[in-house]
């Protein structure tokens, strides 16, 4: 038993194992990439199909035509007959949700997540015929809901289905999973790079290359068919924008933190009326139609609530609404979406999100534009600033929500008013909620969501910072009758577990633990060589922590020989299960510190 001294020599790489970082990207990404593109110019033609099934269900119903063309519920002449309409629908979505799949319910986004979260991004077939279907029955009979959720929810499934005939793992049927509804998303509203950030943000739960490359070609993908299909749709949808000034930027971002506490409360109201919603003596199949009472009622006084809404946007974007009308269109839709919603019915949410946001600050706007003329403040972008700070602040998925509605304006000069919006309401979101409208029931039935995407600490720490340097080996031709008495005595550096083990040359052989010496037995012809049964196990000492646990795990052991990437026969140091543990701890250390400065900044209220 010696300190090491070796020589200039390396292990035997037939026998050795040591820590290789892989590659970014493999040719498997080419495999997934190749998927992508296929499942993105499936749902470009997907995407359609939902909206032209929307458009019949709506000329069907509201003005008893057989007919695929555009159509909005909005600009019925039936009535007060008007409310029999959603109930109708809302009745044959309970049917298709009790007797074909209860994933069919709700948003179509959180129920997404559940599957990535829950159940290895498995999602069944049938999800991808049932969810479109029921949606398009629940707005194209007047729900006032958004397609982008239906449509997320049946890419993910195509996606999911599509990685199921394949052996892939279950990581690279996640990244399918966020393709095909980055993809559906594209191909409905064509935002192409908001898809991708909603898909990382909302699914993936990671930025990396062999992840957001198959999710960026199944987005460009659906991009070129929509664009085959509808033309290239580039015109602007708000003219005639000018740059905005210091304090038109203040009010935007002021108005950023009005919808943040908007955000909270809607999250908080939906869930206390989704609560309302399981204390009836009913079957939960019932439910949609008693909130498409609500649908009815609300439509009939207001037929605008009615539906998705997309010209609503339209006409609240180019300021052809006046105070009033947007007031009303706001608060009625409000009324409307959020008691059906909370039923548990088939429909997204951007879109009633983005017309509730926009048409309140728009009125925001209006009035301020009349009291204080000298600001600047364009009531345009201010309700384009609603759409993207509420729907951020209710979905923490920031970066999409202000890309998406940047995309959808068209206009540089909206750019810096949807940051400085989206990131208040961000702000004002996470500081009072822990959850978004998105995860809140999933973290209410126990399952953990991952909300912040970090840097793993112990992938920047390097083993050489933590890695004991103090080493003591064993001969592989020292007997092992010695060796043992030494090891179970506990004397000094005895009591350890485990010794790597060199050669005549100071060359690492191996590694002997307490547990190979009392297996072998009391032979006293047995040298220490003659009971090794692995290969060294090492790792570089320039390899993160967080690799050296890695390769801890993947063998089974607790301790690990580290050596020099330039000499691989030099023994630096021994990193054991105790360094790794410090390590964790200097982490925890560095927040606890970081939240003692937090409750000295703002010290808890006494109750």
């Amino acid at each position: 038993m010696s300190s090491a001294s070796p020589k200039n020599s390396a292990p035997d790489p037939k026998i050795a194992d040591a820590y290789f970082e892989p590659p970014l990207v493999d040719m498997r990404v080419l495999k997934i990439g190749g998927l992508s593109v296929v499942i993105g110019l499936l749902m470009g033609f997907v995407a359609q199909w939902f909206m032209h099934l929307i458009y019949f269900i709506t000329n069907a119903c509201f003005y008893g035509r057989f007919s695929f063309h555009p159509a909005a519920a909005m600009h019925n002449t039936l009535g007060w007959r008007v409310i029999f309409i959603p109930i109708l629908g809302a009745v044959v979505v309970g049917l298709i949700a009790r007797y074909g799949a209860k994933e069919v319910r709700g948003h179509g986004i959180p129920e997404a997540m559940e599957q990535v979260l829950l159940n290895k991004s498995r999602i069944s077939p049938k999800i991808a015929i049932l969810k479109p279907l029921s949606s398009a029955i629940a707005i194209g009979t007047g729900g006032p809901f958004g397609a982008e959720g239906p449509i997320i929810a049946t890419g993910g499934a195509i996606g999911s289905f599509i990685g199921q005939l394949f052996e892939i793992t279950a990581s690279e049927r996640k990244t399918l999973l966020a393709a095909g509804a980055a993809a559906g998303l594209t191909a409905t509203f064509g935002a192409p790079v908001a898809a991708v950030l909603l898909a990382i943000e909302l699914f993936l739960f990671e930025f990396k290359a062999r992840s957001v490359i198959p999710v960026t070609l199944a987005s460009v993908a659906a991009t070129c068919v929509r664009m085959a299909l509808l033309g290239p749709n580039s015109y602007p949808l708000i003219p005639h924008l000018v740059q905005p000034g210091g304090e038109a930027i203040a009010f935007y971002i002021g108005l950023g933190v009005v919808c943040g506490f908007f955000s909270v409360a809607l999250t908080h109201g939906l869930t206390a009326i989704e609560g309302l919603f399981e204390k009836l003596p009913i079957h939960w199949m019932w439910w949609p139609a008693i909130g498409a009472i609500a649908i009815g009622v609300v439509g009939w006084i207001d037929p605008r609530s009615l539906g998705p809404g997309y010209e609503n946007i339209y006409h609240i974007l180019n300021g052809d609404l006046t105070l009033k009308l947007l007031l009303t269109l706001g608060i009625y839709k409000l009324i409307s979406w959020l008691i059906s919603v909370s039923s548990g019915t088939s429909g997204g949410t951007l879109a009633p999100l983005f017309t509730i946001g926009g048409a309140l600050c728009g009125a925001l706007g209006m009035l301020l534009i009349h009291w204080l003329p000298a600001t600047g403040v364009d009531p345009r972008i201010a309700g384009l600033v609603g759409m993207a700070a509420v729907f951020a602040g209710a979905s923490k998925a920031f970066l999409a929500s202000a890309v998406f509605s940047f995309e959808v304006a068209r206009q540089p000069m909206s750019l810096l008013p949807l940051l400085g919006g989206c990131a208040a309401s961000y702000f004002i979101s996470c500081y009072l909620m822990r959850h978004s409208m998105m995860t809140d029931k999933m973290h209410r039935h126990g399952v953990r969501v991952p909300t912040e995407y970090a840097t793993d600490y112990l992938d920047q720490m390097p083993v050489r910072e933590i890695a004991s340097r103090k080493v003591v080996t064993v001969g592989a031709g020292d007997a092992l009758e010695e060796v043992s008495k030494w090891m179970l005595s506990g004397a000094g550096s005895g009591r350890h577990q485990g010794f790597p083990v060199v050669d005549k040359q100071g060359r690492l052989t191996g590694v002997i633990t307490r547990r190979d010496i009392l297996e072998a037995g009391d032979s006293p012809r047995l040298k220490v060589e003659d009971v090794l049964k692995r290969p060294p196990v090492y790792i570089y000492e320039d390899c993160s922590v967080r690799q050296a646990s890695d390769q801890m795990a993947r063998h089974g052991i607790g301790r690990l020989p580290v050596v020099s990437r330039q000499n691989p026969g030099k023994i630096t140091g021994i990193l054991t299960r105790s360094d790794l543990l410090e390590a964790h701890s200097r982490q925890l250390e560095e927040h606890s510190r970081a939240e003692r400065n937090i409750r000295f900044a703002f010290p808890a209220k006494k109750t």
